[in-house]
C-alpha cells in the first residue's frame, strides 16, 4: 500500500533489503517498491524472493533478486561488487535478516549455533556497512535502517543467544551513525518492531494467537513514512503496537 497521497516518493531511489523472502523483510521490500524504489531483494530461499518479486512486478513495482547466505565468506562482497557495477549509488540499506536461537539458559547455548548467530547477526552487518558504505556516501542522503530487538537493550533469561547478537548489532550501528553524524550525509536508525506476525515471532512465542499481534505490513509501512523524513540519527524507533 502506497501513502495516501498515491504518489512515488521513492522514485529513482535504489534500496537494498535483506531477509527479504519472508516477514518484515518481504514487507519492506513490496512497501519500498510500491513507493517508487527499485528493491533488490537478498536471502537464502531463490523460490520466496521469486516469489517476492512477483507481487513486487504486478502491483507495477521493479525489483531484482540475489540470493545469497549472509553465513558464507565473500558472499556480501559479491553482491556489492554485482550492484556497484550496474548501479552508482546505493540511498537506503535495511538490515533486516538475522538468526534466531531458541530460549536456552547461557550455560546450555550450542557453540555452533550461537556462533552462526553471531555471523549473521553482527559479523555480517559489519560487512554489509563495509562493503555498502562508498554507494551510501555517493546517495543524495544514504539511509541504513536495522531492524533490531527489545532484547538487545533489555537482558531476559533464556534470551541471551538472540539478545547477545541483538545488543552488538545496536552498538555497531549506532556508532556508524555517530561516525557519518559530521562526515557525511549518511543518517543510521534502528528500529525496534515488537510483537509482529513472523515466523521468527512464532518460534519465540508458540503458543501464541498470531492474529492478536499486527502484520508485518505496519512495520514495512512505518519504515517507508520514515525514509521521507530525515532520520533520527542513531536513534532506536519503536513501532507502536495496533
Amino acid at each position: 500500500m502506497t501513502d495516501s497521497t498515491g504518489d512515488k516518493p521513492l522514485a529513482g531511489k535504489l534500496a537494498l533489503v535483506t531477509g527479504a523472502s519472508k516477514g518484515i523483510g518481504a514487507a519492506t521490500a513490496i512497501e519500498l517498491a510500491a513507493r517508487g524504489a527499485h528493491v533488490i531483494l537478498t536471502a537464502r530461499d531463490d523460490r520466496k524472493l521469486e516469489q517476492v518479486e512477483e507481487a513486487i512486478h504486478k502491483a507495477g513495482g521493479s525489483a531484482t533478486i540475489a540470493p545469497m547466505d549472509l553465513a558464507e565468506p565473500d558472499s556480501v562482497a559479491r553482491l556489492a561488487t554485482a550492484i556497484a557495477g550496474r548501479w552508482d549509488a546505493l540511498d537506503v540499506l535495511v538490515i533486516n535478516a538475522a538468526v534466531f536461537l531458541p530460549h536456552t539458559p547461557v550455560q546450555d547455548l550450542d557453540a555452533k549455533a550461537f556462533s552462526n548467530a553471531l555471523t549473521v547477526n553482527v559479523l555480517a552487518t559489519q560487512t554489509l556497512l563495509a562493503a555498502f558504505h562508498p554507494m551510501l556516501k555517493k546517495a543524495d542522503a544514504g539511509k541504513v535502517v536495522g531492524l533490531t530487538s527489545g532484547v538487545g537493550a533489555n537482558a531476559r533469561a533464556y534470551w541471551a543467544g538472540y539478545g547477545v547478537t541483538k545488543a552488538a548489532f545496536d552498538s555497531l550501528l549506532k556508532s556508524y551513525a555517530l561516525e557519518n553524524a559530521n562526515t557525511s550525509r549518511i543518517r543510521t536508525v534502528l528500529v525496534s518492531p515488537g510483537a509482529t506476525r513472523t515466523e521468527m515471532r512464532a518460534r519465540a512465542y508458540p503458543g501464541e494467537d498470531p492474529s492478536t499481534v499486527k502484520p508485518p505490513e505496519v512495520v514495512a509501512q512505518f519504515i517507508a513514512n520514515m525514509l521521507g523524513e530525515e532520520l533520527p540519527n542513531g536513534e532506536i524507533l519503536s513501532v507502536n503496537p495496533v
